[in-house]
């Protein structure tokens, strides 16, 4: 028998073998070891559902077994700008709406890092916008987390692309006129090879999803349903922190819950979650480098 040829007897042992080491990085998973404990305690407001994003991130990070030397955190303005900089790695704070530029030149230059973006609803769809659908169009490996809190929390309250309609800001005292921007779909439309949402008050989903998106060659965006309870809950008496993430479920549709559930309390909307798209596109680094290779391949042969 060819020695490279496993017998079929061996692939279930294989199998489980695999699953046993993915729940033994679940297991022992230590947030602490992925942070800059020096830069403690964190800005965030209490309740702000941006650290647990991070958490669940830095525990796909874990699991996916990515070295902390090998990966690059690329972040713009705003609340979830600011998330990257507690992350024990290659970080990189940028402009307003550029993070995805400068990731792109990142990944491009240096392709053998796990170049991951965190940016925010107003960072990421506003005056980054242009940014995330060439990057989506483009296919490049880099795995975007946008944090949609639904507000500029940081800049003062300003609505945002992703503030639902009658919602109160500080640029909208009559409550929010416009339509809501669904990123996903955006994402998804402008070509996004993977694409997937979550909520924050289920974090093993959401660290599934980001573990699912790391792992995915080319460019996977994940929105995460993050809350904010000063700037944008106090203001439109959405309640307290735990108030607002039991909200996300009530804005779920039943079959998110696997038609487990009865229809109430639930109300019917689009909020849906998971994977919507995983494609199997070409990866833009590896066609790049493709065509450079025969460029200099014709060069040489002259």
């Amino acid at each position: 028998m060819n020695k490279h040829v496993i017998p079929q007897a061996e692939e279930p042992l294989k199998q489980n073998n695999h699953q046993d080491n993915h729940l033994e990085n679940i297991r022992d998973f230590e947030i602490q070891d992925y942070l800059r404990l020096d830069l403690f305690p964190h800005f965030m407001c209490p309740g702000c559902g941006h650290g647990i994003a991070l958490r669940a991130l830095l525990w796909a990070i874990h699991i996916q077994g990515i070295d902390k030397n090998k990966l690059a955190i690329v972040s713009g303005i705003g609340c979830s700008g600011r998330v990257g900089t507690y992350i024990d790695a290659n970080t990189y704070h940028t402009t307003h709406g550029r993070p995805l530029a400068f990731a792109t030149g990142l990944k491009m230059a240096r392709p053998d890092l796990h170049v991951v973006v965190i940016t925010g609803d107003g960072d990421c769809l506003a005056i980054g916008g242009n940014h995330l659908i060439h990057a989506a169009r483009r296919n490049l490996d880099i795995t975007c987390i946008m944090l949609n809190n639904e507000i500029y929390g940081m800049t003062g309250g300003q609505v945002s692309p992703t503030t639902p309609h009658d919602r109160f800001t500080t640029t909208t005292p009559a409550g929010n006129i416009e339509p809501v921007f669904d990123a996903s779909r955006l994402a998804e439309a402008a070509g996004a090879g993977f694409v997937g949402r979550e909520v924050t008050i289920h974090v093993p989903r959401l660290r599934d999803l980001i573990s699912e998106g790391l792992d995915y060659k080319g460019f996977s965006f994940i929105e995460v349903m993050s809350d904010c309870t000063e700037i944008n809950g106090r203001k439109n008496d959405l309640g307290s922190s735990s108030e607002m993430v039991l909200g996300q479920t009530r804005n779920m549709r039943p079959n998110e819950y696997d038609n487990n559930v009865v229809d109430h309390p639930f109300r019917p909307n689009s909020l849906n979650t998971g994977v919507f798209v995983k494609s199997d596109r070409p990866e833009y680094g590896a066609s790049y480098r493709d065509m450079v290779d025969g460029i200099q391949k014709k060069q040489k042969g002259h």
